[in-house]
């Protein structure tokens, strides 16, 4: 392969990998309100998480940058809600809320991508073989993302398939972004603290407001705040070993 196509089958497959965030609610069967409040829980923790490497990584680039860019990843959201409210969404053969909060997570996650698709493209203008282990670090850190996306959909009435399917359209920033971004690479590096940034603000400005709220409203508070604790400190700590 040259090149450009090289670069985007890896970052095709790292897209794939998110898909497989699915598999463990082919084993949930039932989907209670208290189900439902751990599910936000998990997400909550796992999008924590990734927001911590975002930031630190961002940081490490441009510090003023990142926080520039988290600034306008919350506006974005405050935008994005101001639109959805306004209209009405059909999420799949849902609607209402829940319709709402299923795509405020998966335009999230797919903006957050783009970050991403960037750094891959980035490293293979570079050393191969670190490029190559920057690459499967995003494909392994893409299942609990796409984890994160399927404990949002999956209680509010997805199918499995269409839990696989959203979390994988997520990530197809990745190898869209990933060949300009080997293309360019001079072009593209200085917006990456931006996009990090961007991403980590729309991610938690989301927690704290749509998924959080949720939880302690239908879970225990003591389990909800376990729960996040404990998924948040395991991305941290996943990614620490990437």
């Amino acid at each position: 392969m040259t090149g450009a196509t090289a670069v985007f089958f890896y970052a095709f497959l790292t897209a794939v990998a998110t898909a497989l965030g699915a598999l463990p609610f082919l084993f949930v069967r039932r989907l209670s309100a208290r189900t439902i409040a751990y599910a936000n829980a998990i997400a909550s923790g796992l999008m924590l998480g990734a927001c911590y490497s975002l930031v630190a990584e961002g940081a490490a680039l441009g510090s003023l940058q990142t926080g520039a860019g988290a600034v306008l990843g919350v506006g974005f959201i405050l935008l994005t809600q101001r639109y959805l409210h306004d209209h009405e969404i059909e999420f799949g053969n849902i609607r209402g809320v829940d319709a709402k909060r299923m795509s405020l997570i998966v335009i999230v996650m797919t903006v957050h991508s783009a970050a991403e698709g960037v750094a891959i493209g980035a490293s293979f203008a570079g050393d191969i073989t670190l490029a190559a282990l920057i690459t499967g670090a995003i494909a392994v850190h893409n299942v609990p993302e796409g984890l994160a996306i399927s404990a949002v959909l999956r209680p509010r009435g997805a199918t499995v398939l269409s839990c696989a399917w959203w979390s994988f359209f997520s990530s197809i920033p990745q190898p869209l972004v990933a060949v300009p971004a080997f293309l360019f690479v001079d072009a593209f590096r200085p917006a990456l603290p931006y996009g990090m940034g961007f991403a980590a603000g729309a991610m938690v400005f989301m927690v704290l407001v749509e998924l959080l709220p949720d939880a302690y409203i239908e879970g225990e508070r003591s389990g909800v705040g376990l729960l996040v604790s404990i998924t948040l400190v395991f991305m941290v700590v996943f990614q620490q070993y990437l």
